[in-house]
Protein backbone atom coordinates (compact mmCIF):
# COMPACT_ATOMS: atom_id res chain seq x y z
CA UNK A 1 0.00 0.00 0.00
CA UNK A 2 2.91 2.40 0.81
CA UNK A 3 4.21 1.39 -2.48
CA UNK A 4 0.96 2.02 -4.05
CA UNK A 5 0.63 5.78 -2.45
CA UNK A 6 4.50 6.74 -3.35
CA UNK A 7 3.91 6.01 -6.74
CA UNK A 8 0.89 8.31 -6.88
CA UNK A 9 2.18 10.84 -5.44
CA UNK A 10 5.64 10.79 -7.13
CA UNK A 11 4.05 10.24 -10.96
CA UNK A 12 0.15 12.37 -10.73
CA UNK A 13 0.33 15.15 -12.78
CA UNK A 14 0.15 19.01 -11.37
CA UNK A 15 -3.47 19.28 -12.55
CA UNK A 16 -4.99 15.61 -11.79
CA UNK A 17 -3.03 16.31 -8.63
CA UNK A 18 -4.89 19.74 -8.01
CA UNK A 19 -8.10 17.80 -9.18
CA UNK A 20 -8.43 14.94 -6.93
CA UNK A 21 -7.17 16.81 -3.96
CA UNK A 22 -10.06 19.46 -4.64
CA UNK A 23 -12.43 16.52 -3.78
CA UNK A 24 -15.01 16.75 -2.70
CA UNK A 25 -15.03 20.36 -1.78
CA UNK A 26 -13.58 23.06 -3.94
CA UNK A 27 -11.26 24.95 -3.86
CA UNK A 28 -8.92 22.74 -1.36
CA UNK A 29 -5.30 23.24 -1.36
CA UNK A 30 -3.38 20.12 -2.34
CA UNK A 31 -1.53 20.22 1.03
CA UNK A 32 -1.43 16.66 2.26
CA UNK A 33 -0.05 15.92 -1.17
CA UNK A 34 2.25 19.15 -1.27
CA UNK A 35 3.64 17.84 2.08
CA UNK A 36 4.51 14.19 0.80
CA UNK A 37 5.79 15.00 -2.48
CA UNK A 38 8.20 17.52 -0.52
CA UNK A 39 9.42 15.25 1.90
CA UNK A 40 10.28 12.20 0.07
CA UNK A 41 9.33 12.61 -3.88
CA UNK A 42 11.62 9.81 -5.37
CA UNK A 43 12.08 8.20 -2.80
CA UNK A 44 11.60 4.90 -3.97
CA UNK A 45 14.05 5.42 -6.78
CA UNK A 46 16.57 6.98 -4.01
CA UNK A 47 16.49 3.46 -1.98
CA UNK A 48 16.90 1.48 -4.84
CA UNK A 49 19.74 3.10 -6.35
CA UNK A 50 21.42 2.97 -2.99
CA UNK A 51 20.66 -0.76 -3.73
CA UNK A 52 22.31 -0.66 -6.99
CA UNK A 53 25.16 1.15 -5.93
CA UNK A 54 26.42 -1.44 -3.58
CA UNK A 55 25.68 -4.48 -5.96
CA UNK A 56 28.21 -2.52 -8.10
CA UNK A 57 30.77 -1.88 -5.55
CA UNK A 58 30.47 -5.65 -4.54
CA UNK A 59 31.21 -6.81 -8.49
CA UNK A 60 34.16 -4.29 -8.23
CA UNK A 61 35.39 -6.10 -5.48
CA UNK A 62 35.63 -9.74 -7.70
CA UNK A 63 37.88 -8.29 -10.41
CA UNK A 64 41.77 -8.48 -10.30
CA UNK A 65 43.97 -7.73 -12.87
CA UNK A 66 47.19 -8.40 -10.95
CA UNK A 67 47.71 -11.81 -12.11
CA UNK A 68 47.08 -11.22 -15.90
CA UNK A 69 49.61 -8.05 -15.47
CA UNK A 70 52.10 -10.32 -13.80
CA UNK A 71 51.70 -12.95 -16.90
CA UNK A 72 51.73 -10.03 -19.61
CA UNK A 73 55.37 -8.39 -17.61
CA UNK A 74 56.86 -12.10 -17.46
CA UNK A 75 56.36 -12.87 -21.38
CA UNK A 76 57.53 -9.49 -21.98
CA UNK A 77 60.45 -9.59 -20.20
CA UNK A 78 61.34 -12.81 -21.97
CA UNK A 79 60.47 -12.23 -25.29
CA UNK A 80 63.90 -10.20 -26.06
CA UNK A 81 65.98 -12.83 -24.99
CA UNK A 82 65.61 -14.59 -27.92
CA UNK A 83 68.98 -14.15 -30.39
CA UNK A 84 68.32 -14.66 -33.68
CA UNK A 85 72.08 -14.01 -34.03
CA UNK A 86 72.67 -17.41 -32.70
CA UNK A 87 71.54 -19.13 -35.50
CA UNK A 88 73.79 -17.04 -38.06
CA UNK A 89 76.61 -18.83 -35.67
CA UNK A 90 79.05 -19.93 -38.34
CA UNK A 91 82.02 -21.97 -36.70
CA UNK A 92 84.94 -23.23 -38.40
CA UNK A 93 86.18 -26.96 -38.11
CA UNK A 94 87.51 -26.66 -34.59
CA UNK A 95 83.60 -25.88 -33.32
CA UNK A 96 82.00 -28.58 -35.35
CA UNK A 97 84.33 -31.01 -34.24
CA UNK A 98 83.90 -29.48 -30.62
CA UNK A 99 79.79 -29.49 -31.24
CA UNK A 100 80.15 -25.59 -30.19
CA UNK A 101 77.59 -25.00 -33.35
CA UNK A 102 75.40 -27.76 -31.24
CA UNK A 103 75.72 -25.52 -28.42
CA UNK A 104 75.17 -22.06 -30.14
CA UNK A 105 71.76 -23.87 -31.39
CA UNK A 106 70.66 -25.13 -28.14
CA UNK A 107 70.78 -21.79 -26.28
CA UNK A 108 68.05 -20.66 -28.91
CA UNK A 109 66.21 -23.97 -28.49
CA UNK A 110 66.61 -22.90 -24.70
CA UNK A 111 65.25 -19.65 -25.30
CA UNK A 112 62.05 -20.43 -27.29
CA UNK A 113 61.27 -22.88 -24.33
CA UNK A 114 61.23 -20.32 -21.84
CA UNK A 115 59.27 -17.72 -24.09
CA UNK A 116 56.63 -20.79 -24.90
CA UNK A 117 56.17 -21.34 -21.10
CA UNK A 118 55.80 -17.62 -20.86
CA UNK A 119 53.29 -17.34 -23.65
CA UNK A 120 50.99 -20.72 -22.44
CA UNK A 121 50.96 -19.06 -18.79
CA UNK A 122 49.74 -15.64 -20.33
CA UNK A 123 46.78 -17.45 -22.25
CA UNK A 124 45.93 -20.24 -19.66
CA UNK A 125 45.40 -16.37 -17.63
CA UNK A 126 43.88 -15.17 -20.59
CA UNK A 127 40.68 -18.08 -20.70
CA UNK A 128 40.43 -17.64 -16.87
CA UNK A 129 39.71 -13.64 -17.74
CA UNK A 130 37.15 -14.90 -20.13
CA UNK A 131 35.58 -17.42 -18.30
CA UNK A 132 35.20 -14.79 -14.90
CA UNK A 133 34.29 -11.70 -17.14
CA UNK A 134 31.48 -13.52 -18.97
CA UNK A 135 30.08 -14.95 -15.68
CA UNK A 136 30.67 -11.30 -14.14
CA UNK A 137 29.34 -9.50 -17.24
CA UNK A 138 25.66 -10.78 -17.32
CA UNK A 139 24.73 -9.42 -13.67
CA UNK A 140 26.64 -6.64 -14.09
CA UNK A 141 24.92 -5.82 -17.01
CA UNK A 142 21.91 -6.58 -15.63
CA UNK A 143 22.92 -4.26 -12.60
CA UNK A 144 23.12 -1.32 -15.05
CA UNK A 145 20.09 -1.48 -17.04
CA UNK A 146 17.87 -1.34 -13.45
CA UNK A 147 20.58 1.40 -12.45
CA UNK A 148 19.23 3.19 -15.68
CA UNK A 149 15.61 2.33 -15.17
CA UNK A 150 15.59 4.15 -11.94
CA UNK A 151 17.20 7.22 -12.24
CA UNK A 152 15.38 7.79 -15.52
CA UNK A 153 12.35 7.59 -13.53
CA UNK A 154 14.11 10.19 -11.02
CA UNK A 155 14.12 12.12 -13.89
CA UNK A 156 10.33 11.56 -14.78
CA UNK A 157 9.33 12.97 -11.36
CA UNK A 158 11.55 15.75 -12.10
CA UNK A 159 9.93 16.87 -14.85
CA UNK A 160 6.19 16.57 -13.46
CA UNK A 161 7.41 18.25 -10.57
CA UNK A 162 8.73 21.17 -12.53
CA UNK A 163 5.11 21.31 -14.18
CA UNK A 164 3.25 20.15 -10.78
CA UNK A 165 5.23 23.76 -9.69
CA UNK A 166 4.18 25.94 -12.44
CA UNK A 167 0.69 24.68 -11.95
CA UNK A 168 0.54 25.48 -8.40
CA UNK A 169 2.43 28.63 -8.40
CA UNK A 170 -0.13 30.30 -11.31
CA UNK A 171 -2.89 28.78 -8.76
CA UNK A 172 -1.25 30.46 -5.79
CA UNK A 173 -1.17 34.35 -7.99
CA UNK A 174 -5.02 33.77 -9.08
CA UNK A 175 -5.70 33.55 -5.26
CA UNK A 176 -3.50 36.03 -4.22
CA UNK A 177 -5.51 38.20 -6.65
CA UNK A 178 -8.92 37.40 -5.71
CA UNK A 179 -8.20 38.68 -2.40
CA UNK A 180 -9.72 36.65 0.61
CA UNK A 181 -9.78 37.06 4.27
CA UNK A 182 -6.55 36.32 7.09
CA UNK A 183 -7.33 32.77 6.67
CA UNK A 184 -7.10 32.11 3.05
CA UNK A 185 -4.14 34.39 2.70
CA UNK A 186 -2.84 32.52 5.80
CA UNK A 187 -3.43 29.23 3.42
CA UNK A 188 -1.56 30.75 0.11
CA UNK A 189 1.62 31.39 2.65
CA UNK A 190 1.74 27.21 3.29
CA UNK A 191 1.14 26.39 -0.15
CA UNK A 192 4.38 28.79 -0.81
CA UNK A 193 6.23 27.42 1.56
CA UNK A 194 5.32 24.06 0.32
CA UNK A 195 6.35 24.91 -3.00
CA UNK A 196 9.76 26.35 -1.27
CA UNK A 197 10.06 22.71 -0.09
CA UNK A 198 9.57 21.11 -3.26
CA UNK A 199 12.12 22.98 -5.21
CA UNK A 200 14.93 22.53 -2.82
CA UNK A 201 13.84 18.25 -3.06
CA UNK A 202 13.88 18.79 -6.82
CA UNK A 203 16.70 20.21 -6.35
CA UNK A 204 18.19 17.27 -4.47
CA UNK A 205 16.78 14.84 -6.95
CA UNK A 206 18.57 17.07 -9.93
CA UNK A 207 21.69 16.47 -8.27
CA UNK A 208 21.11 12.85 -7.74
CA UNK A 209 20.36 12.14 -11.57
CA UNK A 210 23.35 13.85 -12.49
CA UNK A 211 25.56 11.91 -10.11
CA UNK A 212 23.82 8.79 -11.23
CA UNK A 213 24.29 9.63 -15.13
CA UNK A 214 28.12 9.73 -14.50
CA UNK A 215 27.98 6.69 -12.41
CA UNK A 216 26.31 4.61 -15.62
CA UNK A 217 28.28 6.33 -18.08
CA UNK A 218 31.50 5.40 -16.00
CA UNK A 219 30.86 1.54 -15.65
CA UNK A 220 29.69 1.02 -19.10
CA UNK A 221 32.42 2.70 -20.55
CA UNK A 222 35.22 0.53 -17.75
CA UNK A 223 32.56 -2.69 -18.84
CA UNK A 224 33.27 -2.36 -22.84
CA UNK A 225 37.38 -1.42 -21.39
CA UNK A 226 36.95 -4.88 -19.70
CA UNK A 227 35.55 -6.61 -23.07
CA UNK A 228 38.31 -5.14 -25.16
CA UNK A 229 41.20 -6.24 -22.68
CA UNK A 230 39.60 -9.60 -22.94
CA UNK A 231 39.76 -9.71 -26.47
CA UNK A 232 43.33 -8.19 -26.76
CA UNK A 233 44.70 -10.94 -24.60
CA UNK A 234 42.86 -13.77 -26.45
CA UNK A 235 42.68 -12.23 -29.77
CA UNK A 236 45.17 -10.21 -30.57
CA UNK A 237 47.82 -11.45 -28.38
CA UNK A 238 46.57 -15.43 -29.51
CA UNK A 239 46.50 -14.44 -33.44
CA UNK A 240 49.96 -13.18 -33.08
CA UNK A 241 51.16 -16.26 -30.84
CA UNK A 242 49.62 -18.65 -33.37
CA UNK A 243 51.59 -16.82 -36.77
CA UNK A 244 55.06 -16.78 -33.57
CA UNK A 245 54.92 -20.55 -33.69
CA UNK A 246 54.68 -21.48 -36.90
CA UNK A 247 57.27 -19.07 -37.95
CA UNK A 248 59.51 -20.17 -34.98
CA UNK A 249 58.69 -24.15 -34.31
CA UNK A 250 60.67 -25.13 -37.07
CA UNK A 251 63.64 -23.36 -36.27
CA UNK A 252 63.50 -24.40 -32.47
CA UNK A 253 63.11 -27.81 -33.80
CA UNK A 254 66.43 -27.23 -36.36
CA UNK A 255 68.51 -26.04 -33.36
CA UNK A 256 67.16 -28.72 -31.09
CA UNK A 257 69.20 -30.90 -33.66
CA UNK A 258 71.91 -28.76 -33.81
CA UNK A 259 71.57 -27.75 -37.43
CA UNK A 260 71.51 -24.78 -38.88
CA UNK A 261 67.99 -23.28 -40.51
CA UNK A 262 67.45 -23.19 -44.10
CA UNK A 263 65.15 -21.05 -43.74
CA UNK A 264 65.37 -17.38 -43.87
CA UNK A 265 65.10 -15.36 -40.65
CA UNK A 266 63.31 -12.26 -42.13
CA UNK A 267 59.93 -13.75 -41.76
CA UNK A 268 60.06 -15.10 -37.92
CA UNK A 269 61.88 -11.73 -36.90
CA UNK A 270 59.36 -9.87 -38.38
CA UNK A 271 56.52 -12.23 -36.40
CA UNK A 272 58.39 -11.69 -33.21
CA UNK A 273 58.54 -8.09 -33.55
CA UNK A 274 54.95 -7.82 -34.08
CA UNK A 275 54.34 -9.95 -30.67
CA UNK A 276 56.42 -8.36 -28.74
CA UNK A 277 54.46 -5.12 -29.98
CA UNK A 278 51.13 -6.71 -29.06
CA UNK A 279 52.05 -7.43 -25.75
CA UNK A 280 53.51 -3.97 -24.97
CA UNK A 281 50.34 -2.85 -26.01
CA UNK A 282 48.02 -5.04 -24.06
CA UNK A 283 50.11 -4.26 -21.16
CA UNK A 284 49.16 -0.34 -21.67
CA UNK A 285 45.60 -1.61 -22.09
CA UNK A 286 45.78 -3.87 -18.96
CA UNK A 287 46.87 -0.80 -17.05
CA UNK A 288 44.22 1.38 -18.70
CA UNK A 289 41.42 -1.04 -17.22
CA UNK A 290 43.20 -0.95 -13.80
CA UNK A 291 43.07 2.99 -13.61
CA UNK A 292 39.45 3.08 -14.91
CA UNK A 293 38.19 0.39 -12.48
CA UNK A 294 39.83 2.30 -9.49
CA UNK A 295 38.10 5.54 -10.83
CA UNK A 296 35.11 4.14 -11.04
CA UNK A 297 34.98 3.12 -7.88
CA UNK A 298 35.98 6.40 -6.66
CA UNK A 299 32.75 7.76 -8.47
CA UNK A 300 30.96 5.36 -6.98
CA UNK A 301 32.10 6.43 -3.64
CA UNK A 302 31.07 9.68 -4.35
CA UNK A 303 28.02 8.79 -5.78
CA UNK A 304 26.71 8.08 -1.69
CA UNK A 305 26.75 11.62 -1.32
CA UNK A 306 23.98 12.69 -3.16
CA UNK A 307 22.21 9.63 -2.06
CA UNK A 308 22.38 10.38 1.37
CA UNK A 309 21.09 13.76 0.76
CA UNK A 310 18.16 12.66 -1.17
CA UNK A 311 17.38 9.58 0.68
Amino acid sequence: MKDDEDRTASLMTPAKLAQVASRPKAPVSPAAWLDKMAADAGHQHVRRLAELRADLQLQATQRDYALLASELKALADVLPQLDFGLLQHKGGLFSRLSGKNKSVFAEFAAQFDRIEEAMQKLVQQGKTLQARQSEQATGTDRTLVEFEVEFRGIEKIIDQGARWLQDMRNQLKEREAAGGDAAAREQIAQDEQRCELLVARLKLLRALSSAAQECHQQAQSTASRRASLVQAVQGNIGTRARDWRARLVPLANAARDGEAPGLSLESPMDSHRDLQLCVKDTIADCAQVQAHEKSLAETLDAFAGPLKAAG
